[in-house]
C-alpha cells in the first residue's frame, strides 16, 4: 500500500510541478495527514506553502474568516464548511490549490447525527479568471485513524482530476 501511495503522490508531484501549482490546506478531521503524507515523497517541499489545521469553530474563523452564518445554518461537516474553508486558505496563503476537510473520524457520531466516516471535501484553485471550487462528502470505513488516513489520501488522490476539470478538461493524466 505505502508503494501505491508513493506512487500516486510522485504521479501528484509531476503534475503539479507541469502545472505550476502550489498546496495549502485547511484541515479540521486529517490533523495535517494530508500534507504529511504528501510530504512523504521528496519533491513535494517545494510546492506547499503552508497547511492549516483548525478544528475549533474559532480557529475557522480566526484563520480562514468562516462567517458565523455558516455555523449557523450547516453542521460541522458540511460541503458548505468545507468550501468556505477551502476559498478562506487561498485567500490567507500564496497558494494557488487548497485542499480543505471537515469530517466525523469517530469513535462517536456528531452530535447532529453525522455518521462516523463521513467526511466532506473542497480542492479550490486561483486562476487569472477567478476561484473554482468542487466539493465532495464520502464516507470511510474503519476506525478513526483509518478514516483520517484514507480522507488524507483521498483527497490528494482527487486534486488532479478537479484540477483538470478547473481548466476545462476531460479528465486529468492518471485520473478516471
Amino acid at each position: 500500500m505505502a508503494d501505491q501511495n508513493d506512487a500516486m503522490i510522485s504521479s501528484l508531484i509531476d503534475y503539479m510541478q507541469k502545472e505550476g501549482l502550489v498546496l495549502t490546506t485547511a484541515e479540521s478531521c486529517t490533523a495535517g495527514l494530508i500534507l504529511s503524507e504528501f510530504a512523504s515523497v521528496p519533491g513535494s517541499g517545494s510546492l506547499v506553502d503552508c497547511g492549516l489545521v483548525v478544528y475549533s469553530p474559532q480557529a475557522k474563523q480566526r484563520y480562514l474568516k468562516i462567517d458565523d452564518e455558516i455555523f449557523e445554518k450547516h453542521s460541522m461537516t458540511s460541503e458548505t464548511l468545507s468550501r468556505e474553508m477551502a476559498i478562506g486558505a487561498l485567500d490567507y496563503t500564496q497558494a494557488n490549490v487548497a485542499i480543505a476537510n471537515t469530517g466525523i473520524a469517530g469513535p462517536e457520531p456528531a452530535e447532529d447525527g453525522t455518521p462516523v466516516g463521513t467526511v466532506c471535501f473542497a480542492w479550490a484553485f486561483r486562476t487569472g479568471e477567478g476561484d473554482s471550487v468542487y466539493c465532495e462528502t464520502r464516507r470511510f470505513d474503519g476506525g478513526r485513524n483509518d478514516v483520517r488516513l484514507a480522507a488524507a489520501r483521498y483527497s490528494l488522490e482527487r486534486l488532479t482530476h478537479y484540477h483538470a476539470e478547473s481548466q476545462g478538461a476531460e479528465t486529468a493524466i492518471g485520473s478516471q
